[in-house]
């Protein structure tokens, strides 16, 4: 594979350091679901209060 990237021209580093790069960034994704799946957002009554308070 190294001798066909450098037949084509082709920056093995440059295309390494997308590659992890990449790889980085789905794997902190996956980690923000899982831990989103782990410890979900519950509803914050405060706004509807406070929209409550300033109607009356």
């Amino acid at each position: 594979m190294a001798a066909s990237a450098q037949e084509l021209g082709v920056n093995i580093s440059a295309a390494a350091r997308q590659g992890v790069s990449d790889a980085v960034r789905a794997a902190m994704a996956a980690a923000d679901r899982d831990a989103y799946r782990q410890h979900p957002e519950s509803a914050d009554t405060f706004w509807t209060e406070a929209e409550a308070w300033v109607q009356s």
